[in-house]
């Protein structure tokens, strides 16, 4: 019965961390991209537009998570239909996720040699081919750490989704575990996410090594 509920717990855990982190990539990726070329003296200078965009980016990274995940449950509710379980959980932790993405994105391009974009130009490479074929595939080493960071911090954000029945260990940890007094329950839930994520570190660095080389 124990095995049964956490493997159960575990799937959702890892559908959750999957999904959000697939989808805060996508979103977060073009918003780190416009924060550094719109910074001064780069491909496209504009201060009022990353004046606006590092603002939203940091209101987004300074709300603690089960507040934003409390805050837009009518949004969650207008996407998903409900605010409960896994696939509501999945609204909060994109949109929490999104943010950091946003910052690990724009860290890992703002440290491309400025000598290989300064070629790219004199090539006459646009600004939209400079940034996929020259900015992005040098930062993507350190892009695959940061994403690898990003589906760490989403599983202990999972977990805390637990505790407003966003499901997977969290929710088990919380209902099975502290609810009921089985201490059982918490070493094997608190067991698997530490594995969880040494798992997670152990890909990132690895792919980030092999892109290196």
């Amino acid at each position: 019965m124990l095995i049964r509920m956490l493997l159960t717990s575990l799937w959702e855990t890892g559908q959750m961390v999957l999904v959000s982190t697939v989808m805060s990539v996508l979103l977060g990726t073009p918003l780190g991209v416009l924060l550094v070329i719109t910074s001064p003296d780069h491909l496209w200078p504009q201060r009022l537009v990353r004046q606006f965009l590092s603002g939203f980016v940091n209101i987004g990274r300074s709300l603690p998570f089960i507040i934003l995940m409390v805050a837009i449950i009518p949004f969650t509710r207008l996407l998903v239909g409900t605010s409960i379980g896994t696939k509501a959980a999945i609204v909060p932790l994109t949109v929490a996720a999104v943010p950091f993405v946003a910052r690990v994105v724009e860290s890992a391009l703002s440290e491309v040699d400025r000598g290989v974009i300064e070629a790219a130009q004199a090539m006459g490479a646009s600004a939209w081919q400079i940034v996929c074929r020259v900015m992005l595939p040098e930062a993507l080493p350190s892009l695959v750490l940061g994403v690898t960071l990003t589906a760490i911090n989403l599983v202990g954000y999972s977990a805390m989704a637990g505790a407003i029945g966003g499901g997977g260990l969290g929710d088990l940890a919380i209902r099975y575990g502290y609810q009921r007094f089985r201490g059982d329950v918490m070493l094997a839930t608190v067991l698997i996410l530490l594995g969880l994520v040494e798992v997670l570190q152990i890909i990132g660095d690895r792919l980030s090594r092999m892109m290196r080389h």
